[in-house]
């Protein structure tokens, strides 16, 4: 019996489970980028200073030349009085705004080591400017100003993250984010240097502040997004206790506000994505945690009231869901997955997001997907009838972007519950849609629509009749004509073994 598997999502690191979505797998990760940065969740961010505004005011900054940031570096190297070093610091670091004077600034002798020498200097006011300065290169947009030119500073922003000071621990920390990117030497030094203990100390001391909460986020996550930190990042994340601090954060309040908790998720994804011991996160709580959210959010989805930047926010949840199903049987995982309204949430999100962020729609089925593919799945398929989800998922049939090749699979998956499945799927309106999808340009969905064609039509040969009236017949004729073997064959089979008292035209002919 065909049977649609789970499917475990990671861009570029999964294999045959993901081949239905090679083809669309760019497109589909070429948006979810765009949509971070549209929110600054990007790989780099530039924290604003509180006095911005006069910077923007000024301009004068923007437009120095070379020989004037020379001389404001000149400036902070010899002067002695720190009033006078604390200006000097601010406007070099008003001057490296423009990314100009990155340029200009690495060039010169020991500049990086100045920094860090006020970074680390008596004065809190200079200490502020001076990593105010390597906040700026950090965020540079010149491939010459890279991390390693600025690994000087890390033993001691690391250090400063265990500070009583919630504005230069944030700043620390978006700087220490910012360099994370650039290489996995970078990382491995991190590493080295103790971050990950330092991320999770700073969690902790600075628990009820929301800004610093959403920097460790930041952070962390960017210290284990990429596809090569799963060899001894990940472990070490797995086993400091961060996840606990992590989930706590995972809570809809409007005066918590949307960013820690993005944040954090983000980090939960790339933990449960990297598949490295998601035994472990399901222990900690991770998927009821995540799942109880989802939950939550698909009650606003469907009320309407829909903020600005949630999708950000159901993203990462719905990755970190889909692949936390995969940890086990459902039956071990069933006690975090005790509440019926989590499918009534997938199906919401895509009728909210359709048109807004179709990826995002296919990303909730998805997990539907997952949760209906396993051997002990009947209970999610049947409560997809009793809530009455089932149409909601018949209307996505006609939407490209993999929905509709994603719906076809979970459909599939209700279908190979049983006879009694598939009269509840027929009653539902299913014969009539593959008609429709029967008659569409993607092989793909061609493909998958036949295949839980046959699933209705073994099960129960009124089922064959009724996709007869339902004019699908001259469909199936007409598709033995396809260029395509593997769909001819497919519709062959379907009319000599269901439909042989149908079946008039000559199916041995060549297309």
């Amino acid at each position: 019996m065909w049977r649609l598997n789970a499917v475990r999502h990671k861009a570029g690191r999964q294999g045959s489970d993901l081949e239905e979505f090679k083809f669309k797998r760019r497109a589909h990760e070429k948006e979810l980028r765009r949509a971070r940065k549209d929110s600054q969740l990007v790989s780099k961010r530039l924290l604003l200073n509180d006095d911005d505004d006069d910077e923007e005011e000024d301009g004068t900054m923007d437009t120095l030349a070379s020989d004037q940031v020379v001389e404001l570096f000149k400036m902070v190297r010899h002067g002695r009085d720190l009033v006078k070093k604390e200006a000097d610091l601010r406007a070099l670091r008003k001057a490296l705004r423009s990314p100009s004077a990155h340029l200009i600034l690495i060039k010169q002798p020991n500049s990086i080591a100045i920094l860090v020498t006020n970074l680390c200097g008596p004065n809190p006011q200079c200490r502020l400017e001076a990593a105010r300065c390597l906040h700026e290169l950090s965020h540079s947009p010149h491939s010459e100003v890279d991390s390693l030119r600025l690994r000087q500073a890390t033993p001691y922003l690391i250090t400063f993250l265990s500070g009583q000071s919630p504005k230069f621990t944030e700043l620390c920390l978006y700087t220490l984010g910012n360099m994370c990117p650039d290489s996995e030497n970078v990382r491995d030094m991190l590493l080295a240097q103790g971050i990950i203990p330092a991320l999770n100390n700073c969690i902790q001391i600075h628990r009820t502040n929301l800004a610093v909460v959403e920097a460790v986020g930041f952070t962390l996550s960017q210290l284990i997004s990429a596809n090569y930190v799963t060899g001894r990042i990940i472990p070490a994340v797995l086993a400091s206790g961060l996840i606990p601090h992590l989930l706590s954060v995972l809570t809809l309040d409007s005066q918590f506000g949307l960013g820690p908790v993005i944040e954090c998720a983000w980090c939960l994804h790339y933990l449960a994505c990297s598949n490295v011991d998601n035994g472990a996160l399901v222990a900690q709580g991770t998927l009821l945690r995540c799942t109880s959210l989802l939950v939550t959010l698909g009650g606003v989805v469907a009320k309407g009231s829909i903020e600005e930047g949630m999708e950000l926010l159901i993203w990462p949840l719905l990755r970190c869901v889909g692949n936390l199903l995969l940890s086990g049987p459902l039956g071990a995982l069933q006690p975090q997955l005790n509440d019926s309204r989590l499918l009534a949430a997938l199906c919401a999100f895509p009728q909210a997001f359709l048109q807004t962020h179709p990826a995002l729609a296919r990303e909730s089925v998805w997990v539907l997907n997952n949760l209906t593919a396993a051997a002990d799945s009947s209970m999610f398929c049947s409560a997809l009838f009793y809530l009455n989800l089932v149409p909601a998922l018949i209307q996505l049939l006609p939407f490209s972007h993999g929905i509709n090749i994603m719906v076809l699979r979970v459909l599939g998956n209700i279908a190979h519950q049983g006879r009694e499945y598939c009269l509840h799927l027929a009653q539902a309106g299913l014969l009539p849609a593959l008609c429709a999808t029967l008659k569409m340009a993607d092989p793909e969905v061609v493909t998958f629509s036949l295949e839980v064609l046959g699933q209705l039509m073994a099960s129960d040969p009124q089922l064959a009749e009724e996709f007869v009236r339902q004019s699908g017949l001259p469909v199936l004729e007409a598709i033995q004509y396809s260029n395509q073997e593997t769909i001819r064959l497919r519709a062959t089979h379907l009319l000599e073994h269901h439909l042989p008292a149908h079946c008039t035209v000559d199916t041995s002919a060549s297309p």
